[in-house]
């Protein structure tokens, strides 16, 4: 089973940026597409963004795309999200979890999650 800790949260203010991490540990992360998720305050996880086993496609939410990339190394079993732009709306838990691609989207593939990063994007 793959474990993730993801890493890069903080406080930011609006228009700014931060750069999310995802270590994985267990089996390769490069055997699996992997995606970002997004829990706000009060509210349930939306998709953000996934990238393939290959980071030769990515998929992103309306919301963010053109704000914020995926990407991979799987040298290093990394995923980082890349977060420009930032709005108040994107304040709250970011998780990491290994994905079934579902174009444009993506879905968890199991029901595992680690801990989370807080963004906290001040206005």
């Amino acid at each position: 089973q793959v474990q993730v800790v993801e890493s890069g949260g903080g406080l930011v203010q609006a228009g700014g940026s931060l750069r999310l991490s995802c270590v994985a540990s267990g089996r390769p992360s490069s055997s699996y597409a992997m995606g970002w998720f997004h829990q706000a305050p009060g509210k349930e996880r939306d998709f953000v963004a996934a990238i393939s086993s290959s980071g030769g496609s990515t998929y992103y939410a309306d919301s963010v795309k053109g704000r914020f990339t995926i990407s991979r190394d799987n040298a290093k079993n990394t995923v980082s999200l890349q977060m420009t732009s930032l709005k108040p709306e994107d304040t709250g838990l970011y998780y990491c979890t290994r994905v079934r691609l579902v174009p444009p989207k993506a879905v968890p593939l199991a029901n595992a999650w680690g801990k989370g990063t807080l963004v906290t994007v001040s206005s």
